[in-house]
């Protein structure tokens, strides 16, 4: 199987296994921003990956979810945030500098901005490590947003802190999916991979401390504390985690920022022992 994998710290707890302990050997592994792993999928270039929570409502009808595993957190997160010039209030009519390299966030920050802000900025899209020099506003995720600011930074405000305080919801970041047309070899493999996934989490609850020091090695430009960071995100997906992703897509869809998600569709083919 060719399987993506998102190259920020954050997603790294899943992997652990698969890099150090030498699980899944045979499969291919594709290193990439949320962004391009979200584009390669659409292509059909990848078999299974985590996306951009937002990607899968373009592609509902091509892909199945993994019923127990995402990326999210319930609250203040970090590794998503807008960096500005002026106060959150005043972005109107601003230049927006909007990261390439999710597609959840983005959607995330103009629900809150034009509906619990009444803003509506200048939206342009920019690079993963954009400064936010030549911009009002700069919206960072990931390892990026976990650096610290190369200049003066009046305003920092935490995407994931906002939406739980303007909605009461936790936000789904990034989800699993897999191709629906995956051919039976696939499909057998399918349950390997996952079963790769669980087993990291497992090292991940048993051996924290490991998996920190491996993260600190391969995110070495991480400014935070890693092992604090982790903290502060889930991984299991819960019912309660999936009833705020859906939340997210009645918002979304609200404001035509992207596609009616009608359900979340899970497949009787995966089958999970943890």
């Amino acid at each position: 199987m060719k399987i993506g994998y998102i190259d920020y710290v954050n997603c790294y707890p899943f992997y652990h296994g698969i890099f150090s302990h030498g699980q899944c050997s045979g499969h291919e592994i594709i290193p990439a921003y949320p962004g391009i792993l979200n584009e390669m999928m659409r292509k059909g270039q990848l078999d299974l990956s985590p996306i951009s929570s937002a990607a899968y409502a373009d592609m509902q009808n091509s892909l199945f979810l993994l019923h127990q595993l995402c990326l999210s957190s319930e609250g203040y997160v970090r590794s998503v945030v807008l960096m500005s010039h002026v106060p959150i209030e005043e972005l109107a009519g601003k230049k927006i500098g909007l990261t390439s390299a999710s597609e959840t966030s983005r959607v995330l920050l103009k629900i809150l901005l034009e509906k619990y802000y009444d803003v509506k900025g200048e939206y342009e899209d920019v690079k993963p490590d954009a400064a936010l020099e030549g911009y009002d506003a700069l919206l960072l995720i990931g390892n990026e947003a976990l650096k610290l600011p190369s200049e003066p930074v009046e305003y920092i405000y935490d995407i994931g802190d906002l939406w739980m305080r303007k909605t009461g919801h936790p936000v789904v970041f990034a989800v699993f999916a897999f191709q629906k047309s995956l051919n039976q070899q696939k499909k057998e493999a399918l349950n390997e991979v996952i079963d790769c996934f669980e087993q990291s989490l497992v090292l991940f609850n048993n051996e924290k401390s490991q998996i920190i020091n491996a993260a600190e090695k391969r995110y070495p430009d991480v400014d935070f504390n890693i092992g604090d960071y982790y903290d502060l995100l889930r991984y299991r997906f819960s019912a309660h985690l999936k009833d705020a992703l859906v939340f997210y897509y009645e918002e979304a869809a609200a404001l035509e920022l992207l596609n009616p998600v009608e359900e979340l569709n899970f497949s009787s083919e995966e089958v999970f022992n943890g």
